[in-house]
């Protein structure tokens, strides 16, 4: 009797990647170049047309590192005010 295999999650396409961030698959593509995204290129011939897949660890990984964390009120710190009754000559 077998046992069934355990399939690994399923690789995303560039434009599945473009579809879960709200950005085009253009941008998907420059991120992999740069490499902010690893990907593996599945095409039939290696000079040919690139086909990337991105792992959703990966593009997980990528998302943390992306995420913006607002800091809290105390530690911004706030512009001085501008000098009363001075003349700045230029």
């Amino acid at each position: 009797m077998s046992t069934p295999m355990t399939s690994a999650p399923a690789r995303l396409s560039t434009r599945q990647a473009a579809t879960r961030l709200g950005v085009n698959p253009d941008k998907i593509l420059r991120w992999i170049k740069t490499g902010e995204i690893k990907a593996i290129n599945v095409a039939q011939k290696v000079g040919g047309r690139p086909r990337y897949r991105i792992d959703p660890v990966d593009l997980a990984a990528f998302e943390a590192r992306r995420l913006v964390r607002i800091q809290s009120s105390a530690s911004v710190r706030r512009r001085k005010h501008a000098v009363q009754n001075v003349v700045e000559f230029f």
